[in-house]
């Protein structure tokens, strides 16, 4: 029978990744600490630095080819001048990418008679072909009761409170404008979807003349192409800032925000904000009504 000893260690029992093991990210492995390139750069494409069938001295010198000037010479001479390797090595390479169509080699003869090889650097292998094919392919005809596909529009800024005059409000401001450039005559559809971006500027107390001079100031003297589009982009790159709100309560409890929906006034047609619409306050004094 055999006896226990005590003291010999226990069975070591296997390791629990979730147990033994704090959560985190694992230290194996690259980490990349990465600068945006702002100049002096080539974009390469991981279908050729991560090929799998490629040799790295293949992957090394299409990388080189790509980020070299048009009429940089790359012929094997020239390339084992520059690099370690030798001219066996790199000519095996160059068959490589000649091979997977990173490169193109052409025997073509010069109005002097001289005959030189010329290499043709493809980034993307195969897209010349394909695209090609898609030229030879006969063009799709649309019947002239179909539209034809229309570009999306920029989106928009959006207000805070969507109150019906406002929106009216704006679709004028919009409807106005060809009266200070003929080029800024907008669909029904365009109107529709620039209006909810004129009423934020309206929202945000800006009078219905300034939004006009924003939209209609220094225009490009070309034509334009597409008006609402960059009507679309002012409205959003030129957004103001919301106005301060009025407050008297400390700064542990915030007051709510205390503004009306803006309406148009009804005598001068500026916009201003109040519970109900009506006339602004200087025509409400004019008329002596009470504020």
């Amino acid at each position: 029978m055999g006896t226990e000893d005590p003291s010999a260690p226990s069975r070591a029992r296997s390791r629990n990744r979730g147990t033994n093991h704090p959560a985190g990210p694992s230290l194996a492995g690259v980490v990349h600490e990465h600068v945006r390139h702002t100049e002096n750069f080539t974009v390469i494409g991981n279908d050729l630095a991560q090929h799998r069938e490629l040799s790295l001295l293949a992957i090394g010198l299409a990388c080189y080819i790509q980020s070299v000037r048009p009429g940089t010479a790359v012929d094997i001479k020239t390339l084992a001048a520059r690099f370690p390797e030798g001219t066996a090595r790199i000519a095996a390479a160059l068959r490589e990418l000649e091979a997977h169509g990173y490169l193109r080699r052409t025997r073509e003869r010069t109005s002097t008679g001289r005959v030189v090889t010329r290499t043709v650097s493809c980034n993307r292998p195969g897209h010349r072909a394909a695209r090609e094919t898609a030229a030879r392919r006969p063009a799709r005809r649309t019947t002239p009761d179909e539209p034809a596909p229309r570009k999306r529009l920029p989106a928009v800024p959006q207000p805070a409170f969507p109150a019906p005059v406002l929106l009216r409000a704006a679709v004028d401001v919009l409807a106005g404008l060809r009266r200070h450039d003929p080029r800024l005559l907008l669909s029904a559809t365009d109107a529709e979807h620039l209006a909810p971006g004129v009423a934020a500027w309206l929202e945000r107390d800006v009078p219905p003349s300034a939004v006009r001079r924003a939209l209609t100031e220094n225009l490009p003297a070309e034509p334009l192409a597409r008006p609402a589009a960059l009507l679309a982009h002012r409205l959003s790159a030129q957004l103001p800032p919301l106005p301060p709100l009025p407050s008297d309560r400390p700064a542990a409890a915030p007051a709510p925000d205390p503004r009306h929906p803006l309406h148009t006034c009804e005598s001068c047609d500026r916009a201003f904000r109040a519970p109900e619409p009506g006339h602004c306050r200087d025509c409400r004094a004019d008329r002596g009504e009470a504020a």
